[in-house]
């Protein structure tokens, strides 16, 4: 776990592609030569805090822009390995292109002082560097922040300070920063639906310093902190564990505990419900909040939040009271993983499926972008640059757009129907766009949170070895008795399904609460059936994350599941499908189905859980197809 957890901060290390790849005992040496390198400087904040920032800028005398990346991840230049690289070539490509570059550690990570909390630390912290750096003598006053997944989680809440010096921001993988967004309610990927993603269980694990760390004395100075960086690395090695095996620990309040991890930011976290005021008061987005940074994102189909990110995105394009911010936000979205957004390749490969060559000159575009905002360059990018830049996979070709969804996407409802036999692959489950005119024949299955469905590729970051993240053939687990599976006829021409993907359900169960899943996917000629993106709602929160209400036995509910999103071309002769189910684990954790607090539970009871589909009952699921 230890080696898959550093290859997975290395990988999401502030910056994309490099356009020079350099020897680690050259780079520095290349560095030099044309940059003023300042090290541990220990940057104030308001309450005395002093984070720990290297500072880079061109040795030519004059005031430059400033590119800023504030992070929870290592940075210790000394430290042998592929974080020195890429620090210092990060650092090298800025000062070739005329900009000053920052990078700085949160408070209580590493060589910062403070305590660390993970999306708690004061929004004050960002708007206070951003004071600190535009008061250099060697700074424009423009900066701009850039990073992927949590060197870009704090931005946008930090964004809505609005200080006169952030010009500029490109979030990338963004959505652990997304606390509330219209019906979303995920509070930095901690919950989906109401039920919690497992993907911080383990990130915890992996990332979070004891509290019997080895601590810098207060005052150090800056000649002390370089000397120490050299020999003390400061970085936890903690010991690799199982994470599929660790994650299935009851009661999920005592996983950390189990193997041994550091678990105080962990405890008081796990037994937050999704409206909890907590989520209000630390580094977390709401959509209450204005921001008013021009805004380039970065999104992913097979990340762990794309819906959110999405939805983020059109909240600040359609509702940013300041015209000229709502004009200025623009939007990529490319077939990949978490951060993994210039791995593609002449060939992608997202887990087993083949998306095509899904390469983009992102490097170009991030430039121009910041050339434009922090340099005031006249280089056309809005006139370059489409508004949503989205990767239709199925055609494998980008494409662009003015809007997300695309103006030309149309919904159409499919609806489930069948027997009552919907159970596996081999089941009568169908989605036809007739409306069922027969009388209610349900859908039946059984519901042991002690054998749940387990995840298998998806929409995923962040959790060791317990799940490969991507689209991957799906009728092995079809097979189970436990999974409803719907399915159009081949479809007689080509369907582009662009856009987010609505989901009604009408349930019953004899539990007072369990969870409904779904699943959509492309079921090629052969019988491959590659998955797109999935959700789950918890059915106590049906009416609403401020309250819970429990379910009566038996008795009919409609249940809205929070939507999907993807870009996929159905081709001729291939049929849309959904599974739904009521388990997807580890990603999702699993209901004990008691309507007790969950988290604190051994012990689930079976739930025997029924989907209706009639006239009555019209279960449906809604695709923007692009006509």
């Amino acid at each position: 776990m230890k080696k898959i957890i550093k290859s997975y901060l290395i990988v999401l290390f502030l910056l994309g592609t490099l356009h020079h790849v350099w020897a680690q005992e050259d780079i520095f040496a290349a560095l030099q030569e044309i940059a003023i390198v300042d090290q541990k400087v220990m940057m104030p904040m308001r309450d005395g805090t002093r984070l720990a920032t290297d500072i880079y800028r061109p040795k030519a005398m004059g005031k430059y822009p400033i590119i800023f990346s504030r992070t929870p991840y290592n940075f210790n230049t000394w430290v042998d390995g592929e974080e020195r690289t890429r620090t210092a070539q990060t650092a090298y490509d800025m000062i070739k292109r005329g900009y000053a570059y920052v990078v700085q550690n949160e408070r209580g990570r590493y060589f910062s002082e403070g305590e660390w909390d993970i999306l708690g630390t004061p929004l004050t912290d960002g708007y206070d560097a951003f004071t600190w750096m535009k008061d250099q003598e060697w700074s424009n006053g423009k900066i701009g922040t850039l990073g992927c997944s949590s060197t870009a989680e704090w931005q946008m809440a930090v964004a809505a300070l609005d200080h006169p010096s952030h010009a500029a921001m490109v979030p990338q993988g963004f959505g652990a920063g997304v606390g509330r967004v219209g019906n979303y309610y995920e509070q930095g990927n901690w919950y989906r639906g109401g039920a919690e993603q497992m993907l911080f269980f383990a990130w915890l694990y992996g990332v979070e310093h004891d509290k019997f760390k080895p601590r810098i004395p207060a005052g150090a100075t800056q000649e002390d902190l370089i000397r120490i960086s050299r020999f003390y690395d400061l970085a936890p090695q903690n010991p690799e564990v199982d994470m599929k095996e660790s994650l299935s620990h009851l009661p999920i309040q005592d996983i950390l505990q189990n193997i041994h991890g550091k678990r105080e930011i962990f405890d008081k976290m796990v037994r937050r419900t999704p409206n909890d005021p907590a989520w209000y008061s630390g580094g977390l987005y709401h959509d209450d909040m204005e921001i008013g940074v021009p805004s380039f994102w970065f999104a992913s189909w097979y990340d762990v939040s794309i819906s959110p990110n999405l939805a983020l995105f059109n909240y600040v394009r359609n509702h940013a009271k300041d015209p000229e911010i709502r004009e200025n936000q623009y939007l990529v979205i490319a077939p990949t993983l978490h951060c993994s957004y210039t791995r593609a390749t002449e060939n992608t490969i997202v887990g087993e499926r083949s998306v095509g060559d899904a390469r983009l000159n992102y490097d170009e575009q991030i430039n121009a972008w910041f050339d434009f905002w922090l340099k005031g360059e006249a280089n056309n990018f809005k006139a370059n640059t489409p508004r949503v830049q989205y990767y239709t996979m199925g055609s494998n070709k980008w494409q662009a757009s003015e809007t997300w969804p695309p103006e030309n996407a149309q919904m159409t409802t499919y609806y489930l129907s069948g027997q009552g036999m919907a159970n596996s692959l081999y089941g009568d489950g169908r989605l036809t766009t007739s409306i069922p005119r027969g009388t209610d024949q349900p859908d039946a299955f059984t519901y042991d949170p002690l054998n749940p469905v387990t995840s298998f590729g998806g929409n995923v970051c962040c959790t060791g070895n317990a799940i490969q993240g991507g689209a991957f053939d799906q009728r092995e687990m079809e097979a189970r008795q436990d999974i409803l599976v719907y399915t159009t006829e081949p479809l007689e021409k080509g369907t582009e399904v662009s856009g987010f993907i609505e989901t009604t359900l009408y349930v019953s169960s004899d539990a007072k609460d369990t969870d409904f899943t779904i699943k959509l996917i492309d079921v090629y000629p052969d019988g491959r059936a590659y998955n797109l993106d999935e959700t789950i709602q918890r059915a106590r929160y049906r009416e609403g994350y401020d309250k819970e209400v429990f379910m009566q036995k038996d008795k009919v509910y409609k249940i809205d599941l929070t939507p999907m999103a993807t870009s996929n071309y159905f081709e001729k002769g291939h049929r849309i499908r959904i599974e739904v189910s009521s388990s997807n684990f580890p990603r999702f954790a699993r209901n004990l189905n008691t309507g007790g607090k969950n988290y604190d539970e051994k012990m689930g009871v079976v739930a025997h859980n029924q989907v209706h589909h009639s006239k009555t009952y019209p279960s449906q699921i809604r695709l923007p197809m692009v006509k």
